[in-house]
Formats: structure tokens, sequence, C-alpha cells
């Protein structure tokens, strides 16, 4: 079978639409009707004319292997409306035997073939003296932002929480601008994050007393970071905003996408885009991020339930999680079997050994199963189908988090076991992605 022959359900293609409009859209074009010189290649490209509202056609092209996508329309989306529905059409076989591409699909396609195999420029020699100075004076600037974030820390308490409410949030913003101009972006977002807890529901004393407590925990690593080990020191580094030093080690297996969701910075301005691999050969974990500018969603997107054969970069520090996608070796698939589950003890037990790695870890990956979903007065559980424990399950925030994909994950279960992928941490279990017995499809948990 040829990768092109691979083909995608709707619902994996779907999920690489940037927002409801366009994938209503992309649904609309997945039909033959608007199509025109439509083919695809055994390398893994589709291609095709869409005619719109003007006289001439958009030109779109897809490969497969990123997916990466190009169009002659106007739209800022990535993917477009027209690249979705050329997939959608690809996905119910719509696109004929592989032939060869017409020259404004071929351009692109040999253009990204060369950039691929284009080897690493040879760079100038460091100046070892010159970086060695700008790193020295970049860590006396974080030491200075921290010793001021210290102080407002101790003031915080010293004046107690009860007036935080009332005190608004333009404090904090002030704090935090003050860690950006300390060269220390990460203690910038983990301040504008607490500075949003007085607005965020009952029990936000609590919240705010633990998120300040790790913040000051941070502050003291870094203080001290030269004691440190080495492998805690990169992810004392690492959450304070330093770039990783040096190369991680690299990874290349066949990697199941098992989640993908965005989240939007405090201030609006950043989209973060969380997406969760899991190799099907070692079964390490890995955290791909990747990031869009106000209005764009970010570029990356890896319909969850595929399977790809890539190499994957894992950073320094962060407990090893955090990875970069490197080089694919084959299209995506779709995954034939489900994943391998474990009990909520053992969930707990990798999140407290991963703590002990990176103390500032908010949630370790874990697939959860058998178990059974249970609402209740007291919130929602993920019980184990056999034995006596379960997991609470946090109700607000991203994903499966609100009531909505909650009821969603009720209904898949009908009642019974199901098996859950999903962010074990000190505030339960977040269902992201889940699996019904006896059916390979990964289904997202809106």
């Amino acid at each position: 079978m040829t990768e092109q022959q691979v083909r995608w359900t709707a619902e994996q293609v779907l999920a690489l639409a940037p927002d409801d409009a366009s994938r209503k859209a992309g649904g609309r074009l997945g039909g033959a009707g608007p199509w025109s010189q439509i083919g695809g290649s055994a390398s893994g490209s589709v291609w095709g004319l869409c005619k719109g509202s003007g006289s001439t056609p958009y030109r779109t092209v897809v490969d497969l292997a990123g997916p990466a996508y190009k169009c002659s329309c106007p739209s800022r989306k990535f993917p477009c409306k027209h690249a979705l529905g050329l997939l959608l059409l690809w996905s119910a076989e719509g696109v004929g035997e592989p032939g060869e591409a017409p020259e404004w699909a071929a351009q692109w396609l040999a253009e990204r073939a060369a950039k691929a195999a284009r080897p690493a420029a040879a760079g100038r020699p460091a100046d070892e003296e010159g970086v060695r100075r700008r790193a020295e004076r970049r860590a006396a600037r974080i030491g200075a932002g921290v010793t001021e974030l210290e102080q407002r820390l101790a003031d915080l308490l010293r004046g107690g929480l009860a007036g935080q409410e009332q005190a608004g949030y333009a404090a904090w913003e002030e704090t935090a601008a003050r860690m950006v101009d300390a060269q220390a972006p990460g203690l910038a977002a983990r301040v504008r994050e607490l500075g949003t807890i007085p607005s965020c529901g009952p029990g936000w004393p609590a919240r705010m007393l633990e998120e300040a407590a790790l913040l000051h925990l941070l502050d003291r690593a870094w203080l001290g970071v030269a004691a440190l080990p080495e492998e805690l020191a990169a992810t004392v580094r690492s959450r304070v905003g330093l770039p990783a030093s040096g190369e991680g080690e690299a990874v290349r297996d066949r990697w199941l996408v098992l989640a993908q969701y965005d989240s939007v910075s405090p201030d609006g301005r950043l989209t973060t885009r969380r997406i969760w691999l899991r190799g099907l050969g070692g079964g390490r974990p890995a955290l791909v991020l990747d990031f869009g500018p106000p209005g764009r969603p970010p570029g990356l997107a890896l319909p969850v339930g595929l399977v790809l054969e890539a190499e994957v970069r894992f950073r320094p520090g962060s407990a090893g999680l955090r990875a970069d996608l490197g080089e694919r070796f084959a299209a995506a698939a779709p995954c034939a079997e489900v994943p391998a589950g474990v009990g909520t003890g053992a969930a707990l037990e990798a999140y407290g050994a991963a703590l002990r790695e990176d103390p500032w870890l908010e949630s370790w990956p874990v697939v959860l199963g058998p178990v059974i979903p249970i609402p209740g007065e007291l919130g929602w559980q993920l019980a184990d189908a056999e034995g006596t424990s379960a997991l609470p399950v946090p109700v607000t925030g991203t994903g499966s988090r609100s009531r909505g994909g909650l009821w969603q994950l009720a209904a898949l279960s009908g009642g019974g076991p199901v098996t859950v992928f999903g962010e074990c941490g000190h505030r339960g279990f977040t269902p992201l992605t889940a699996w019904q017995p006896g059916s390979p499809e990964a289904v997202p948990l809106a």
C-alpha cells in the first residue's frame, strides 16, 4: 500500500481546522463540485483547483507528510478552507490514481524537498568570551529581577490575600513587565497567571497561596542554581525563561498523536498549542508546543489518533517532556490499536516521580484505563473499573475540563469502562481524548 492510499478520516481532517467557521466552510468544499485538476502522488501530496467567486480558481496543494499547505487564496487562516476541502475530498477517496503534479504544485513541493535536504549552513566561529560576558550580564539582570519579585511576594503575604480581589490586575502586570525587562520571560508568565487567580472563582485564596509558594521556590532555586544537579539546574533555567543550552536526545519512533488543544495567554497576545505524543516503540511521552500571534492560530497541527514516523528531539530539563518535532520519514496514518492504560494509583505515582525532576510541573501525561466517568454532587470522577480508587476531574479551564467535554465522555462510556488520555496533576485528572472498548478511533473531548 502506498502512502497516498493511507486515508485519514473526515474527523481527523476537520481536527486541523483553526476554528469552527473554517471547519464548516471546509466541509462545504469537501465535495467534487467546485474542484478540477484534482490529483495526488504516491509520495504523499494532493492538489486541485477550487472555483471561487472570481474568474481564477484557487490553486491548492497539500503535502501530507507535514501536513503542510499552499493555497493562492487570500485567507490568513492556516489551513484555509480550500485545503480542508481538498483533504476531505481525498479522505473520501475522491482523488484518483497517483500522477504527475502540475507545474504550480510541483514547484512548491520541490522547494519543500530541497529545503528539507539542504545541509545546515556553516556558522561563524563563536566568540566564546563575548557569549560568556553576555550570559553573565543576563544572569545578573535576572538575579536583580528575582530579588525584586521576592520583595513583591513578601509584601503580598505581609498585607494578606483578602484585598487582592479589590486590588486588581494592574500591579501584577507591572511586576510582569519588570520581569520582562530583567530578561526572565518565564517568571513574567507565572506572575501574570498569579495575578489572574483572584478572579477565578471560589477557593482562589488557596490557589493563590499555592502559586505564590511555587514562584518563591523558583526564585530561590535561581539564586542557588550553581549548586543544583545539572538536570534540575536545566529545569530551573528553562522555567525562568532561558533558552536550553546544548542539544537534547533525538529519538526516532512511531509517534501516536494523543491530544492537541490551544490556550490563550492572560493578556490575549499569544495562543499556545499543546500537542501530546507517545512513542509506540519506546513508550516515551513528548510535549510539542507551537505558538501563534494575536489573531492567528499556531501553524503546527497534528490530527489526534494519527501515527507519524519521525525524529523527536527532547529539550534539556522540563522532566524530559518538552520536545521539538524533527524530520518525518513517512506520511501520517491512523493508529490501529488503543494505547494501553494504567490505574489511578499508577497515574499518581507517575506524576509524583516526575515532580522530583521538575517541582513546577503542573501535570503528567497518562493513559488511564479502564475507568468509568462518574458525575456527582462534589464533581466528576474517573473510577477504576476494578477497584475502589478514583481521580477527581477539574471542571474549569481548557478542553474537557468544560462540562460539555465531560458529558461527551460520559456518552462515550455509556456507564461502562473506557480508555482515557489526559493530564494528571495536583488538582486531579483532566481528560483530553477517549477510546471506546473495541474501537481504535481516538475521540478528542471538546
